[in-house]
């Protein structure tokens, strides 16, 4: 499976994970929304920053997926600061995240620049910040 991963542009998530240092990803919310449950170790993940550029820029492969239950914020803070050194969050990014009642913890490996190129988002109605794609070659614009 294949997904689309916005990444904040103002933390420069993008740059952190090419140069090694970030490894893992985080998504929360108050209630079980994408991408909870339906990533798996081995899916490719294509990074585009969400500064409007519209350009995937690179990719990874899953290493490793956490589905938390349902915490209490000082749970969500323990598991944050457990894993920050591979989170790398701003201070603003752990404020977001750790208000958050279920969490979603990413790693990936094997990243890699790519030239960049352009993708249709025009079947995603609702633009979140993560999209199940299947293949990417279907919204690669071309």
């Amino acid at each position: 499976m294949d997904h689309v991963v916005y990444l904040d542009a103002k933390a420069n998530e993008l740059d952190s994970f090419l140069s090694g240092k970030k490894s893992m990803i985080i998504r929360g919310a108050t209630g079980r929304k994408l991408p909870y449950g339906r990533v798996s170790v081995g899916d490719e993940l294509y990074f585009i920053n969400n500064n409007a550029e519209g350009q995937i820029k690179s990719k990874g492969v899953v290493s490793y997926v956490f589905n938390s239950e349902k915490m209490e914020k000082e749970e969500s803070i323990a598991l944050i600061k457990k894993y920050q050194d591979k989170l790398q969050l701003t201070d603003k990014q752990f404020a977001k995240w750790s208000e958050k009642r279920y969490i979603v913890l990413i790693e990936v490996n094997k990243i890699e620049e790519l030239t960049p190129f352009a993708i249709d988002k025009s079947n995603y109605g609702n633009m979140d910040d993560w999209l199940l794609v299947e293949k990417i070659e279907n919204i690669k614009k071309h």
